[in-house]
């Protein structure tokens, strides 16, 4: 089986859409989009900054819709009836839409809801993110625990997110686990944990309003790494997975339980088919980063078939 990995806030750089825009129809999709969700794609995807593509409430629909941009196009030139999909985090908003749980327009929607929700409740808080890579994981668990801290993305190959209070990061860093490397992420809060959930009610408001279909390839959930079947469900954990743990290392094993042959990770890509080298050895994995990466994706489905 190929699996579709739709990445997450952070995998975003200046300029990362203005290939896909030579593509037929892709500026009319994203200006579309832009008026739907109140953020102009176009302009962050092309000419925007590091740091103005950074606010959560920009960065988050800009990734989502790239990703559903880059699935169209390769759907166009491949069947894809017989993939998996999951997203990391953000990401999860995508896969519900390739997975048909959503329709495009009610993924993008509620991604621009949580967005705007999550900048919000991040300002409330000084709090941040730090990826600590290396060690030995129980070690690096109980050192993030130990600082008061939580591992909001276990991200497997031998990386875990830690997040929390300014503070507890730096004392993190001090005293950095046995093997480890403990690098600040350039985000605005302490995402997919407590201090996200102000953010939920605004988003569990507007999913009440759209219509979950279940979906139609498998789909695993962040939450835990199992399979979901049902897309109320799945939904309901778009919803609450806001406050708690990305389990991405669940994920990846359950691909493996699945017989994964091959990974393809959506545009922005790169983060999420790196961990797949160092987690998932040997496994083919292609970093759609561009329309040239197409090829390369249309090849590895072909040989899975």
């Amino acid at each position: 089986m190929i699996v579709l990995a739709c990445p997450g806030q952070g995998s975003q750089t200046p300029g990362f859409l203005n290939e896909w825009l030579e593509l037929p129809g892709a500026r009319e999709a994203l200006g579309t989009a832009s008026e739907r969700i109140g953020v102009d794609l176009i302009a962050h995807g092309t000419v925007s900054d590091a740091d103005t593509i950074r606010d959560t409430a920009i960065a988050q629909p800009l990734i989502v819709a790239a990703s559903l941009l880059a699935w169209r196009e390769l759907a166009a030139r491949t069947s894809l009836a017989e993939v998996g999909v999951a997203g990391h985090s953000v990401g999860e908003f995508a896969a519900a839409a390739v997975a048909g749980v959503l329709s495009e327009e009610d993924a993008l929607h509620l991604v621009g809801v949580r967005g705007r929700a999550m900048a919000e409740a991040a300002t409330r808080a000084e709090t941040g993110m730090a990826a600590v890579v290396g060690g030995v994981e129980p070690d690096v668990l109980a050192a993030i625990e130990a600082q008061g801290l939580t591992p909001a993305n276990r991200n497997g190959g031998g990386q875990i997110v830690a997040a929390g209070a300014l503070d507890a990061l730096d004392a993190l860093a001090e005293q950095a686990p046995r093997g480890a490397r403990v690098i600040r992420l350039q985000v605005a809060g302490a995402f997919h944990t407590s201090y996200m959930a102000d953010a939920i009610p605004a988003l569990r408001d507007a999913a009440a309003e759209v219509t979950a279909q279940d979906p139609t390839h498998r789909l695993w959930t962040n939450h835990d790494g199992s399979v979901v079947t049902d897309g109320t469900r799945f939904l309901d954990l778009l919803v609450s997975q806001v406050a708690h743990p990305v389990r991405w290392d669940a994920c990846m094993e359950g691909f493996q339980a699945a017989g994964i042959t091959g990974l393809i990770e959506l545009t922005p890509a790169g983060a999420l088919s790196g961990i797949a080298k160092r987690a998932l050895k040997g496994t083919p994995a292609v970093a759609v980063k561009s329309p040239a990466d197409l090829d390369a994706a249309v090849a590895l489905l072909a040989d899975a078939a």
